[in-house]
């Protein structure tokens, strides 16, 4: 904590834990003048992976937007020594705004339902133009071959999540299905996505989001502790995951969402609206410094098809490692609870749920290799098809 800026907050008592958040136990403070601050810290007790709860990248990656476009809490400080509170934690502001859980967001008009989702691929594709340079992150995370060193951290992950025990049963986690075969299909570089990198959050989706009480806009993004350098699409296959989910059996997996398949709720954006409005913002800096140059239009026309098409297999291929990436995050919730470590009451559901996300990971997989469409349910938005461009 800056020395010019010290601030005071009650201790004598915990503040009351946030139910969000299965990773890092999340805290609410106030101090004595009434002015409410969070507290997040890492999980206590011996960890199973050591790149998981990584609340220090959060306090300085946080930090270190906080003069850009994107936006996120401010931050106080950050204590690393764990003879505080018994594990390293930073502390930030409270942001008084709402929070979605459910990503269909009920309760809303269809407008504002189109609105507050626009917004949330705005700030996405804000996030992903930010320089890491020019932010003092240059460091932060590797610029190449972001999904093969995913895989390789994965197998790494999974493998040990497999082998840890029930401390009462002594049952072992184990491994998910088809995990070998979907290792080697992830691992095969000339199937995955053309490399680049940016700053990628590493969970984006909207209940990791505050929106302003009453307007349909982001006043901040949480939970960054996955985030690092890496592919774009990591965060986008992300946010459309619900899209994705919305065919799976609730009672077997989680955060499955019916509202998201075709026409079943009016005004959510279509996947393929969420992509054009994506790369629309994320391509600005691009089209200004290109604007100058003359392109016959049927040799533009050609080069927005095939990358139409490109994107198109690209985020086919990068959904199903992200639904493999759900089945090991649920898998890691599932060894936090076998330790007795897991931090919320939806910790069972999460760890039952990774087998039928590793098979439906799968199913995609069979897909991607055979070139389907990839779109998942289509997540239709029941008002006709509106066009990309009124996002």
């Amino acid at each position: 904590m800056s020395a010019k800026e010290k601030i005071v907050i009650k201790a004598d008592r915990p503040g009351p834990q946030f139910g969000f958040g299965q990773s890092n136990p999340t805290y609410q403070l106030t101090s004595p003048d009434g002015q409410r601050y969070v507290l997040r810290k890492k999980p206590p007790g011996q960890l199973v992976s050591k790149t998981a709860h990584k609340v220090e990248r959060e306090y300085r990656i946080i930090t270190a937007l906080a003069n850009t476009d994107v936006p996120v809490p401010r931050t106080y400080g950050l204590c690393e020594d764990p003879n505080v509170i018994g594990t390293p934690f930073y502390i930030m502001s409270f942001l008084d705004g709402r929070i979605f859980e459910d990503p269909v967001i009920p309760n809303v008009l269809p407008d504002e339902r189109r609105a507050i989702w626009a917004d949330a691929v705005r700030v996405l594709a804000k996030l992903h133009r930010v320089d890491p340079r020019a932010v003092g992150l240059e460091n932060f995370g590797r610029p190449t071959r972001f999904y093969s060193r995913q895989v390789a951290t994965w197998r790494t992950i999974c493998d040990a999540q497999a082998a840890i025990t029930d401390v009462e049963t002594r049952e072992p986690v184990g491994p998910l299905p088809r995990f070998e075969q979907m290792i080697d299909f992830f691992g095969d570089e000339s199937q995955q996505p053309a490399d680049r990198g940016t700053l990628v959050h590493g969970d984006f989706k909207i209940d990791n989001l505050v929106f302003h009480k009453s307007e349909p806009r982001v006043i901040g993004i949480l939970d960054w502790e996955m985030s690092t350098i890496g592919h774009p699409l990591s965060d986008i296959s992300n946010l459309l995951t619900p899209y994705f989910t919305a065919r799976l059996d609730p009672s077997k997996s989680i955060n499955v969402h019916p509202g998201f398949l075709p026409r079943a709720t009016r005004g959510l954006p279509t996947p393929e609206e969420i992509t054009t409005l994506y790369y629309s913002v994320a391509n600005q800096h691009a089209r200004a410094r290109s604007s100058s140059s003359i392109e016959l239009s049927l040799t533009s026309d050609r080069r927005e098809h095939d990358q139409g098409q490109d994107r198109k297999r690209e985020l086919q291929w990068a959904q199903a490692f992200n639904m493999f990436r759900q089945a090991a995050i649920c898998q890691g919730i599932a060894a936090r609870q076998a330790g007795r470590q897991a931090s919320s009451e939806k910790a069972r559901r999460y760890a039952d749920a990774r087998r039928p996300l590793a098979e439906f990971a799968w199913e995609l997989v069979q897909s991607a290799r055979a070139g389907g469409s990839g779109n998942g349910s289509g997540g239709g938005n029941g008002n006709g098809g509106q066009r990309a461009s009124r996002l």
